[in-house]
């Protein structure tokens, strides 16, 4: 099912995505309301405590670069957030992965795999709780993030990249103790081994019937906001 077919079913049925309906997982920039993320990714489960979805391998997404070309992560942190971006689009290579947000959580969960479905880790993203609209769901990212190891160790990443965003003013530093805030919270959860890392999703495959979906032309359209 696409976006626009979810978007008919959500908005007019009120009910959740079913388990393989496409939607779109989006990020606005910072800084700003449009959009510079979209990631076409199909439902795994949708509940009132948790959304669930896969990216599969493959998939043709929106990512934001350079005005030049240039790849974000190849320019040098002093001017990363500084110089012009445009959006083009991407296809994701290497292994899928699958992302878990807790309801009103400012962050959410991916796991990633090796080849041979070996288990890697998991990757804490905090972010804006995700906000629902009928094809899909947005966000917006906060660049602080915490990988978490299969020994259940863990440590912080791209802390640089969190420091220099304040510097460039796109975080303030009210908005920057919240999300520290919300790290200590995700660490918490993470000693206490709590969900949803304890709950076996690293055993979790995708349905073989799965086709990638597609990326709609209109992927950057305004929602109209359910949630």
């Amino acid at each position: 099912m696409t976006a626009d077919t979810a978007d008919h079913t959500h908005a007019a049925g009120g009910t959740r995505w079913r388990a393989g309906e496409h939607i779109l997982w989006r990020y606005r920039a910072n800084g700003g309301d449009a959009l510079h993320i979209c990631r076409p990714v199909t439902v795994v489960r949708d509940t009132p405590e948790l959304l669930a979805v896969w990216m599969a391998p493959g998939t043709v997404c929106v990512k934001p670069e350079l005005a030049d070309g240039t790849p974000v992560h190849r320019e040098p942190l002093a001017t990363r957030y500084t110089k012009p971006r445009r959006t083009v689009r991407s296809r994701w290579f290497g292994t899928g992965v699958l992302k878990l947000a807790r309801s009103g959580e400012p962050w959410s969960v991916w796991l990633f795999w090796d080849r041979g479905w070996r288990f890697r880790n998991w990757y804490v993203n905090l972010e804006e709780p995700l906000r629902r609209w009928a094809g899909g769901v947005d966000s917006e990212d906060h660049f602080l993030d915490i990988t978490v190891n299969p020994d259940r160790t863990w440590r912080w990443r791209d802390e640089d990249e969190f420091e220099q965003a304040q510097r460039a003013g796109l975080m303030g530093a009210a908005q920057a103790e919240r999300v520290r805030a919300a790290g200590r919270r995700a660490v918490e959860v993470v000693r206490a081994w709590g969900s949803p890392f304890r709950d076996g999703w690293e055993d979790w495959r995708p349905d073989p019937a799965w086709r990638i979906p597609p990326l709609p032309r209109d992927w950057d359209r305004e929602p109209a906001r359910i949630g």
